[in-house]
Formats: C-alpha cells, structure tokens, sequence
C-alpha cells in the first residue's frame, strides 16, 4: 500500500508562552523526511491522525475547513494543520 504524504504546519498559536523548541507561525514539517524536527509533545499527538490519514482514513474537519491538533503544552498551545499531499 502506498502511503501518502503528509504535511504538518504551524497555523496559529493560543498560548501566553512562546513554544519550547523555537516553532514559528508558518514553519512546515514533511512527516516523512522532518518529523524528528518537530516538537515531541506536538509529535506525540499528531501521531494517531496522521496514522488515520495514511492509512485512507478522515478526521473531523476543523471550522477552517482542514484537520489541525493542537500541541499538548497548556502554556504554548500551538494549532497545527495537517495535509494529505497529493503525489
């Protein structure tokens, strides 16, 4: 089965607190080749939803139209977007 690509990028931030590993608005992740790129904690909650979407999968879209999760930290909380990339 050949897997999508995905793409994770920082679309917005909650929190009073700047993020922890130095991730701005706009910074983009191929999940594939940059994941070790990205913070842990926000790694470790967008597992389960790119798993969903590689694996043919769809998650509750988010008001925007797109899927995001946000990073777990309660004093950060940045919004990430996800995309399947077309090939």
């Amino acid at each position: 089965m050949n897997r999508p690509k995905i793409k994770i990028t920082l679309v917005d931030k909650k929190g009073p607190c700047g993020c922890h590993r130095g991730h701005k608005i706009g910074d983009q992740f191929d999940y594939d080749t940059q994941r070790g790129e990205l913070c842990p904690m926000a790694m470790h909650t967008a597992f389960p939803y790119i798993d969903i979407l590689r694996y043919g999968g769809t998650l509750p879209q988010s008001k925007s139209g797109d899927f995001r999760f946000c990073c777990p930290d309660a004093d950060v909380i940045n919004v990430f977007r996800l995309e399947v990339e077309d090939e």
